[in-house]
């Protein structure tokens, strides 16, 4: 063992740790104050947000893209199907994106700071566009001629008049960070979960992928979004992980990540079993891989 993976003192380990997850946590919320206020920035440009709408619903027609009545016709046969699909719309996307960052922080460190990477690159690119290009969703669109199920059914994240929501801006539906949010939920669960060393892992990781084809048929069935708002940002989410480099085939628990620290001594073996993995060095090594990789 090389002298600087000694630890400093016995407090030292405790110490790092709790100034790494602040520093952590005020990264996260700062970065996301940022982009709700710059959101909220593009709300009094109603005209031009109904003007882009419209060029985007004749775009999609002129791509042959499906109707997005199609889908909301489905949920429409049943109360208790479209007051799901509100539910799911309004109170999934934050909640499940939490809990999948803190499982990555506590488990897979190394691809915690990429996908937190990920999701910086994308949501800064999305708030340029909603800052370009407001956009009306189609439920506010008349052409479209869509029920704006949140405030019929329930429940809504939106208030009913738009120029009087201070806490969410209805004119930013173009890209969809529902959905673009949720594909990298999909795509950081089955990478973190992948076999060690390369190897394929169980085929069962691949339902993940649910999550962003639940979301898709929701943000398209409950009219807050088009269809061209989920490709738009699953293309902004490529140009992401493009730019933003994977963890290598070894970085399951921050041990190979390549970030500035080493491996603890007895926190993984040679064959690379995971079950021999003691919980409370790896903790230890996913708060040092953190830190060291910001």
């Amino acid at each position: 063992m090389t002298a600087h993976t000694t630890p400093a003192g016995p407090a030292a380990g405790p110490r790092a740790a709790r100034r790494r997850l602040i520093r952590e946590l005020l990264l996260v919320a700062g970065f996301f104050t940022v982009y709700k206020a710059g959101r909220l920035l593009s709300t009094d440009r109603t005209a031009e947000a109904f003007r882009n709408a419209d060029r985007i619903w004749d775009a999609e027609r002129a791509l042959h893209l499906p109707g997005e009545g199609a889908v909301q016709r489905l949920l429409l046969h049943g109360d208790a199907l479209v007051t799901t699909a509100n539910t799911y719309y309004a109170g999934v996307h934050f909640p499940a994106t939490a809990l999948f960052l803190i499982w990555l922080y506590v488990r897979r460190p190394a691809h915690y700071l990429w996908t937190r990477r990920v999701l910086a690159v994308l949501t800064g690119a999305a708030l340029v566009l909603h800052l370009a290009c407001p956009l009306a969703p189609p439920r506010m669109l008349p052409a479209a001629r869509l029920v704006d199920t949140g405030q019929v059914y329930g429940p809504t994240v939106y208030r009913a008049a738009p120029d009087t929501d201070t806490l969410a801006n209805q004119f930013a539906a173009m890209p969809s960070l529902h959905f673009g949010w949720a594909l990298m939920l999909a795509i950081g669960m089955i990478v973190a979960t992948r076999g060690r060393k390369g190897g394929k892992g169980s085929p069962w990781r691949l339902l993940w992928l649910l999550h962003p084809l639940v979301t898709l048929l929701v943000i398209v069935g409950t009219a807050n979004h088009y269809w061209l708002d989920a490709i738009v940002a699953a293309v902004l989410l490529g140009i992401a992980l493009l730019l933003v480099p994977r963890p290598r085939a070894g970085d399951r628990d921050g041990t190979h990540a390549g970030t500035g620290t080493d491996m603890d001594a007895g926190t993984a073996t040679d064959d690379g079993a995971e079950g021999a993995v003691p919980a409370f060095p790896r903790q230890k090594s996913a708060v040092a891989a953190v830190g060291a990789g910001k």
